[in-house]
């Protein structure tokens, strides 16, 4: 099966310029989850759910594609393929890491017996190019865990190294509870230990089959990220239904309990799922995720390839909560600078040189903390201050005919994102809200524009909100609206790679 899907790329390829120019997409056919981010022999490795011979979803192979700056990656050949009686019906997800100079990939073999499916983890070892799974697969098996536990949904190893014993994290689930996090150790990854369910969801409130969990040391904290099924909404948190959200907190290694904080979004945008990190040798924790909905749909009639990466961030806790940012390595191909200051917006601006589909574009937004009545300069009000603005709006991947707007309401303090007339062409979710309450006097958006997506790190990464839109990549017009008094500073840099 491999040699068949490696052969049907080969006669499916796809030009580059049909795709992302800096997102990691499929050469053909579908992607989901990002699997088994590692580095190994100096070298980011990114495998990822893979179907090449259609854009929707099948018997899950494992694609895989290799870095040396986070930015340009090059495909390699499919890792693995579902072709054991273990694993019959998909390779799911899954993570890796280096064990005495191999590079071993964890994922979940997904079988059927008795009309029921079964979902294992399991082991394939490799130089970093070529895989072969474990003559002794599974290496755990559903049934080391409790009596009650489910032996179908049990997914998603994540592994770690820690003092020559290895750890597993996978998302599981119970008759009692719907969603929760089992911890395993080994000392040779292939006799494996049940310890503890690490975390679990004991109310309900925090969906069910906690999906792709990962568990690491991030400040003086430890994090647990997961993605729960089916989850809903609270007031501006929690809004796709399939979400992904962390929980920060304190783990004792020796007795493997970890007391966790509130469940935060990863994410506030449209398209975004199933992240998934990674240590760098320089220190930076790097986190990737699937830059997609399961629920939503939006990608142009005919394209012949579906679902792709976010940009890789740097993560950092700070002030209680994790911030993001781009991945440093994409200013280093940051060109054709175009900068203004204190622009003052009206009704509608357009700016010189401030415009493209593929760009790196900061803008800071004066007078955004909701205060109107001058009290910041201690009761010196005057005509401008009264008529400062309500609403600023900033239109990108604009023409005559396509638009994604970005409308921030500066009394309530809310951002929305509306890719209405981006060239849906199903009837899917278009609009997504949140609140900003940093207490910042300005409010900074950068904007990360690829061919097919918009990221934006709001204030220096305090939130994050990542859309994908079908636009033409000909409407590349940038706006600026206001409904009062509204002040700004641009930067924007082509990306050319």
């Amino acid at each position: 099966m491999l040699e068949k899907a490696n052969e049907y790329i080969k006669r499916n390829h796809i030009d580059e310029k049909e795709k992302s120019l800096f997102h990691v997409t499929p050469e053909t056919g579908w992607m989901n989850d990002p699997n088994g981010f590692s580095v190994y022999q100096g070298k980011v490795h990114l495998f990822y759910q893979f179907y090449p011979y259609k854009t929707e979803w099948g018997p899950m192979h494992w694609g895989h594609q290799v870095t040396e700056d986070l930015v340009k990656w090059e495909a390699y050949p499919v890792a693995m393929a579902p072709d054991q009686d273990y694993d019959h019906i998909g390779c799911f997800s899954g993570s890796a890491v280096e064990a005495d100079g191999k590079h071993v990939l964890l994922y979940t073999g997904v079988s059927q017996k008795d009309g029921k499916e079964i979902q294992n983890q399991c082991i394939a070892i490799g130089d970093g190019k070529t895989y072969e799974k474990w003559q002794d697969n599974p290496v755990i098996k559903g049934d080391i865990m409790p009596e009650k536990f489910d032996r179908k949904d049990f997914r998603d190893p994540k592994i770690w190294e820690d003092n020559g014993t290895y750890y597993m994290l996978v998302g599981s689930r119970s008759e009692e509870i719907p969603g929760q996090v089992v911890l395993f150790s080994s000392k040779d990854l292939k006799e494996w230990k049940f310890e503890t369910i690490l975390a679990e969801n004991k109310t309900g409130e925090i969906g069910v089959m906690w999906e792709c969990p990962d568990f690491f040391s991030l400040g003086e904290k430890h994090v647990l990220i997961c993605s729960p099924q089916h989850m809903r909404a609270k007031g501006y948190e929690f809004h796709n239904g399939h979400n992904s959200l962390y929980f920060t907190g304190d783990y004792d290694s020796e007795k493997h309990t970890f007391e966790k904080d509130a469940p935060v979004s990863l994410d506030y945008g449209l398209d975004f799922y199933a992240p998934q990190t990674t240590l760098l040798p320089d220190g930076r924790r790097v986190m990737i995720a699937w830059m997609k909905s399961w629920d939503s749909c939006v990608i142009k009639e005919k394209q012949r390839w579906q679902g792709m990466m976010t940009l890789p961030r740097e993560l950092e806790y700070r002030d209680g909560k994790i911030w993001q940012k781009p991945v440093r390595e994409i200013e280093n191909y940051r060109k054709n600078r175009c900068c203004y200051e204190n622009v003052k917006v009206g009704e509608s601006l357009s700016l010189e040189g401030v415009r493209g589909r593929m760009i790196d574009l900061i803008v800071e937004l004066q007078n955004a903390d909701g205060i109107v009545d001058g009290s910041r300069n201690s009761g010196n009000q005057n005509q401008e201050a009264l008529d400062v603005y309500n609403e600023f709006r900033i239109e990108l991947a604009r023409n005559e005919e396509y638009t994604t707007v970005f409308t921030y309401d500066r009394k309530r303090q809310i951002l929305e994102i509306d890719r209405t007339w981006s060239g849906v062409q199903r009837d899917v979710v278009c609009t997504r809200k949140l609140q900003i309450t940093d207490g910042r006097q300005n409010l900074k958006l950068r904007f990360i524009l690829d061919r097919s997506s918009i990221e934006l790190f709001i204030n220096d990464g305090s939130k994050t909100a990542t859309t994908v839109i079908p636009t033409p990549v000909e409407a590349d017009e940038i706006l600026f609206h206001s409904d009062g008094n509204a002040v700004i500073q641009v930067e924007k840099y082509d990306i050319v790679l």
